[in-house]
């Protein structure tokens, strides 16, 4: 899906496919039958977007087969779809049973996390639409915050220097421009926009950036606003937003069993209090407090209901954004929608490419998860028509034919 905002610019919004489990090339194309041409019928839109995840192994294929990469792109074309931005995030097995920490593995101190993330440069190099600006590559923020020393932070940068120099080949030979975006995310090295600010200081801001994922930041307990503000004023500009939304809950002592049934064992679902923000006058914004501190923080939700956490909480579950958790739990909307006003409600397009990232579908509480490939198809249309909605209240017009599904 496209839209023009009145500044200009087109900004692309499309939704992240790391929701499904295929990992190779006959998978991801039956993906594309199974889910995302109904979801573009659904939404009665020319041209979806489509937020691809390539797991390691097919990236490395595609990569090195010029005409597999032709290929791809013809399925896309010939079924109205397009893409603009890859999500590189997690490497392999993002829907195995249990993923954890895993997905944090390997991370940017590991030669196979820059192959990785060079892969997908070069697939989406030949995978962007012919009038795309450019195109974003979203990875994780460094690492998993422990073990973390200057040895691990000296080997991190010097990956992101190989990176930018490789991004910078791969514009070179193709014509076209792809910036990595790092996503801050609860628990790790890089947890708010001010740790983002030191971690990437210094950094090629060219072709290196934000991945602004609105749930995390939710999380985080931070004013969009201000985290916008923060990273203008660094010169870190945001390449990517993941329109997401977190669970949220105002009571967690009286609200324990409800927050019990969202307890699952595939995915780690960060925890954190709003006393973090509160810790000292400028919340997670100030050194002075650590994101991660056991007095507010926990690294999971099951162990934030054991160690008592004060509340209100905010917890890193992505909830379908068209339909928030039941009462007495809630859902972090507000924060996406002044996220989204401070991206797009001014004279220009702070960032144009916008993806859609609800992965949990398969994990919500057993009354609210798709039982079939088309009720999940239908969420993620749902989704979607509420992200445009959003859009298009903010001013922005869609430059295709829509129809309220």
């Amino acid at each position: 899906m496209r839209f023009r905002h009145p500044g200009g610019r087109t900004v692309h919004l499309g939704y992240c496919t790391n929701v499904h489990a295929a990992e190779d090339l006959a998978g991801i194309v039956a993906q594309l039958d199974r889910y995302a041409l109904p979801i573009r019928e659904t939404l009665g839109s020319d041209l979806l977007g489509l937020g691809l995840w390539l797991a390691a192994p097919v990236a490395a294929e595609l990569a090195a087969d010029p005409d597999a990469r032709r290929r791809l792109r013809t399925e896309l074309t010939v079924r109205g779809l397009e893409v603009v931005t890859l999500n590189g995030f997690p490497y392999a097995a993002f829907q195995a049973p249990v993923v954890k920490g895993a997905v944090y593995l390997p991370d940017w101190t590991d030669a196979q996390r820059l192959r990785y993330t060079l892969d997908l440069a070069r697939v989406l190099a030949d995978l962007l639409p012919d009038d795309a600006v450019r195109g974003s590559v979203s990875t994780l923020p460094l690492a998993w915050r422990t073990p973390w020393d200057t040895a691990r932070a000296d080997a991190a940068r010097h990956r992101l220097d190989q990176l930018a120099a490789g991004l910078a080949t791969v514009e070179r030979e193709t014509g076209r421009t792809v910036r990595v975006g790092f996503e801050p995310e609860p628990g790790c090295v890089v947890e708010s926009s001010a740790q983002a600010v030191t971690a990437l200081s210094g950094m090629d801001t060219e072709r290196l950036g934000v991945c602004l994922d609105l749930a995390h930041l939710a999380c985080a307990w931070e004013d969009p606003a201000a985290a916008l503000d923060r990273l203008t004023a660094a010169g870190l500009p945001v390449v990517k937003v993941q329109v997401s939304a977190a669970l949220e809950a105002a009571d967690p002592v009286g609200d324990a069993a409800a927050l019990r049934r969202w307890v699952e064992p595939r995915f780690l679902h960060q925890t954190r209090s709003a006393s973090c923000a509160t810790a000292s006058p400028a919340g997670l914004s100030s050194a002075a407090g650590d994101p991660a501190d056991p007095a507010w923080a926990a690294d999971d939700l099951d162990a934030a209901l054991d160690a008592g956490l004060p509340g209100p909480w905010r917890v890193h579950y992505h909830v379908p954004l068209h339909a928030p958790p039941e009462p007495p739990l809630g859902s972090t909307l507000p924060v996406l929608r002044a996220a989204l006003a401070g991206l797009l409600g001014g004279v220009d397009a702070g960032c144009d490419h916008l993806d859609v990232e609800t992965y949990t579908w398969g994990v919500l509480p057993v009354r609210r998860r798709p039982r079939t490939h088309a009720e999940l198809a239908a969420g993620i249309a749902a989704e979607l028509a509420f992200t445009r909605d959003e859009l298009v209240a903010l001013g922005l017009t869609p430059t295709e034919a829509v129809v309220t599904p």
